[in-house]
């Protein structure tokens, strides 16, 4: 019964995304900060990034390898994620389209590339490629892909109104068995620095926040340039996920998340990334897996990304 509650819920929590981002897509644009970015860095990525699809498309096992991380997993946007070995094995069947649109972020000793590409599979996806500079180099430490929305038609956005009445029931339902143990009060992973404590700290603050539907609390945490992308929906902005805490909190919407499965982090100066592991309450399906990139301003670590795929290998991180 608290799956059925949990997946009717869904359409109503896309829908109050689209409504917070379209009303804040303006504010994001023009509020758009500079890149914390080293000087000359971010080309460097970029042309690691051209490099490693470049090898893809050739089949070059040699240079991949030489790119990739030990740690380097790919998700891809149909939900398959692989291993380095794996990856490698087939890498002419991970060859992408060229990107036309990559941008490259720095954050210390974390970057990130984004853009859209067509996958291996022809289908149109959002990227984000983590690169990590380990040993005086940039090497890729994770890759993933994921579906966005298709425009909605008028009418669609009207039976989404209409629904969302009953959805929100159903959300208030659910809600009275629900208790956050985790991710709120403690979360599978073993921190191995005060640094990743830190970042733990930041990420379950995050999440307090998310249920009690505090925005102001939310937003600390929050880098200015933060994006949420996630299949089915339009990418977030940070104004449009606060917008959003406050619209849950004025309509009595409740506000509960997916338990952490598994967690992978790795600081590199004042840049993180992390990958989770993310299942429903009692149920498996779908599972996710979210990458994020955060990044530490003036003493404190805020997410600039998070990018979230449905996968079909839980085994697989």
């Amino acid at each position: 019964m608290a799956t059925a509650k949990w997946r009717a819920s869904r359409p109503l929590l896309q829908a109050l995304w689209v409504v917070a981002a379209a009303a804040a897509v303006l504010i994001a644009v023009l509020a758009e900060p500079k890149a914390q970015l080293r000087p000359g860095e971010d080309a460097l990525v970029l042309a690691a990034d051209a490099k490693l699809a470049d090898a893809l498309r050739a089949g070059d096992r040699s240079t991949a390898r030489h790119l990739l991380s030990l740690q380097f997993s790919y998700a891809d946007a149909s939900g398959r994620v692989y291993g380095r070995k794996e990856f490698l094995a087939a890498l002419k069947k991970m060859a992408a389209a060229p990107a036309a649109d990559s941008k490259a972020t720095v954050y210390g000793g974390v970057a990130m590339v984004t853009g859209h590409r067509k996958s291996a599979q022809d289908t149109d996806t959002f990227f984000l490629d983590i690169w990590a500079k380990q040993k005086g180099a940039w090497r890729a430490l994770t890759m993933q892909d994921v579906v966005l929305a298709e425009p909605k038609e008028e009418e669609e956005e009207e039976a989404i109104t209409e629904d969302s009445a009953a959805l929100e029931k159903t959300l208030q339902d659910f809600a009275k068995s629900y208790e956050c143990n985790n991710p709120c009060q403690t979360i599978p992973y073993r921190v191995r620095s005060s640094a990743e404590q830190d970042i733990v700290n930041a990420y379950q603050a995050l999440d307090k926040a998310t249920i009690a539907r505090d925005a102001d609390g939310y937003q600390k945490y929050l880098a200015s340039e933060f994006i949420h992308y996630e299949p089915g929906i339009p990418p977030v902005s940070r104004s449009a996920r606060i917008a959003r805490l406050d619209d849950m909190k004025s309509n009595n919407v409740p506000g509960f998340l997916p338990a952490v499965q598994s967690m992978r982090l790795w600081v590199y100066g004042d840049g993180a990334a992390m990958i989770s592991t993310d299942v429903i309450p009692d149920d498996t399906e779908p599972v996710q897996r979210v990458a994020r990139v955060w990044v530490k301003r003036n003493g404190q670590w805020q997410m600039a990304i998070s990018v979230q795929t449905d996968i079909d290998n839980p085994s697989e991180r």
